[in-house]
């Protein structure tokens, strides 16, 4: 399927140990940010748990007494500085995107987010036009509090809306009512957010046609520059795979997700939104996220807070999970990483050519091997690869291309 919803996993993968002081070998620090160099900042913290959710996330219950949200501000902090001394031997980084995610990082207080924001900004050094997004749920967010995070330097804010239909957030476990998203949003526009973006999920059992076309039309009217939508996938684990196992709700279905998926398309490009990655439409090239265009074309970043993922100069690590693990590391002037990888060339190509494919500007025909370009060649004639974009050296999903995204890239690869 074009689309999934997707999170740091719920088990994170095996790799080498990280240096207590988290250095980084001496070749991953040449060129620092020379693709860009971006932050991200995994807020893990909830009111409640979604029951389709597998992030790395937390409820105050399942925290028990270990670290809240009242010294994580700190905390954080703490590996900031860790990092600064991590990068200090190289060319100093401009950040040109910061990324706070989660969980529902507005359970934090506002002026802790624009505390960090501002930790950021010292440390590195914030472009003129950096790109600083929060991810938010309609509930928890003001007014006051959006007003606060804009003043801070925060230029972008991503709304988990799901669906407008009291059914389908019902299933998924949401807590805000239908129509909360599309005020939030408004709210954000209100106190001068450049740009809003509405995350929707599609395919959740119980979702009729008119249910998602409802979605649509709200997502539309609210006035966004931006639209994520994502097919739901059922993870291990959640509340929602042990009612899909008991019988209690149907699995999805792919035909329907794609069904979905092209009413997506047909909506949002009639209201002048176009597409630039496989699950993701923005009103004009200045709304699409920077941030997640990082990602996906190979930049560096810090990822900081628990369970949080970093790649700089070809080094992938990953943080432990718990809040409490992760400031008992940083408490004792230890770096809080887990374990780390350092990429083959065959795995940067690998990476590459599976997410710039699903990117409107497509994948450049010269880095395919022999066996790629025919297999591309394959697709091509099959519809599934642009006929404009092939002959200039691109190769760009159709609309059926899209739809397939997943098995043109195997099909790709060596």
């Amino acid at each position: 399927m074009p689309g999934t919803l997707v999170a740091m996993p719920g088990v994170l993968p095996d790799g080498e140990t990280v240096p207590v002081d988290g250095a980084l070998p001496g070749t991953a620090l040449r060129g620092v940010g020379a693709r860009g160099f971006g932050v991200y900042l995994h807020v893990p913290f909830c009111a409640s748990r979604c029951g389709y959710c597998d992030f790395n996330t937390y409820t105050a219950a399942e925290l028990g007494g270990g670290v809240g949200r009242e010294s994580y501000a700190d905390t954080v902090l703490a590996e900031l500085a860790l990092a600064a001394r991590v990068l200090a031997d190289a060319p100093p980084p401009r950040v040109d995107t910061v990324f706070v995610g989660g969980g529902t990082p507005t359970l934090l207080p506002a002026d802790d987010l624009a505390r960090l924001l501002d930790g950021i900004d010292r440390t590195w050094g914030l472009a003129a036009d950096a790109e600083v997004t929060t991810e938010a749920n309609p509930e928890s967010v003001t007014p006051e509090s959006l007003k606060t995070l804009r003043a801070a330097g925060y230029t972008r804010i991503s709304l988990g809306m799901q669906s407008a239909a009291a059914g389908v957030l019902a299933v998924l476990d949401r807590t805000h009512r239908p129509g909360r998203a599309v005020e939030a949003a408004r709210e954000a526009r209100d106190a001068g957010f450049d740009h809003v973006n509405l995350d929707l999920i599609y395919g959740t059992p119980g979702e009729r046609p008119e249910d998602f076309a409802a979605s649509l039309e709200q997502v539309v009217a609210a006035g966004v520059d931006h639209v994520s939508a994502y097919a739901l996938i059922v993870e291990d684990g959640t509340r929602l795979a042990a009612r899909m196992r008991r019988g209690e709700l149907p699995y999805p279905s792919d035909d329907v997700a794609a069904d979905r998926y092209l009413a997506a398309e047909a909506a949002l490009d009639a209201a002048g939104f176009s597409w630039y990655e496989v699950s993701n439409w923005a009103r004009s090239g200045a709304a699409r996220c920077r941030h997640n265009l990082l990602y996906w074309t190979g930049g560096d970043w810090w990822g900081l807070g628990p369970g949080a993922h970093s790649h700089v100069g070809g080094v992938r690590w990953w943080n432990v999970k718990h809040p409490t693990t992760y400031a008992q590391r940083l408490a004792a002037g230890h770096s809080p990483g887990l374990a780390r990888e350092i990429l083959t060339p065959a795995e940067t190509h690998t990476e590459d050519v599976m997410l710039r494919l699903r990117l409107a500007s497509g994948l450049p025909l010269h880095v395919l091997d022999d066996a790629g370009r025919a297999a591309a060649a394959r697709a091509l004639a099959d519809g599934l690869l642009d006929p404009v974009a092939y002959p200039q050296g691109r190769a760009v999903l159709t609309l059926s291309g899209r739809l397939l995204a997943d098995a043109v890239v195997r099909d790709l690869l060596p």
